[in-house]
């Protein structure tokens, strides 16, 4: 059996980037080892028991530097999946997570576009 387990995600600041993961988005912290003086082991997830992580990396290059915010070319990069799309629009419009596209139904069902701290585009969805 195989399954997706981590999604690194390039971020600028260790610390910036959990602030904003756990204080704006409810995620929880499932490990911060430092490997080095400047190189940590940082996951994070929308809940302890998720499958699916985010490796959140300190970018260590000018070319890494360069893809923050844009590691996909402008389309949206992850699905956050909801079992109540307006409780949790409700609560990230309130802690100003900035949303680039409104809430929307489609036949699959209601979403909204929203950027994380460094411009990632993120899918809210509850599914129908």
């Amino acid at each position: 059996m195989r399954k997706l387990g981590l999604i690194s995600l390039v971020v600028h600041d260790y610390d910036q980037a959990l602030d904003f993961y756990l204080n704006k988005l409810d995620f929880v912290l499932v490990e911060d080892t430092a490997l080095s003086e400047n190189k940590r082991w940082v996951v994070v997830a929308p809940a302890q028991d998720s499958e699916c992580r985010l490796l959140l990396a300190k970018a260590a290059t000018t070319e890494q530097q360069r893809f923050i915010g844009n590691q996909t070319g402008g389309r949206v990069f992850l699905f956050l999946n909801t079992d109540n799309f307006w409780r949790d629009y409700e609560k990230l419009t309130e802690r100003n997570v900035k949303f680039v596209r409104e809430p929307n139904e489609e036949p699959y069902g209601t979403v909204a576009v929203f950027e994380d701290l460094y411009g990632n585009l993120w899918d809210l969805i509850e599914h129908k």
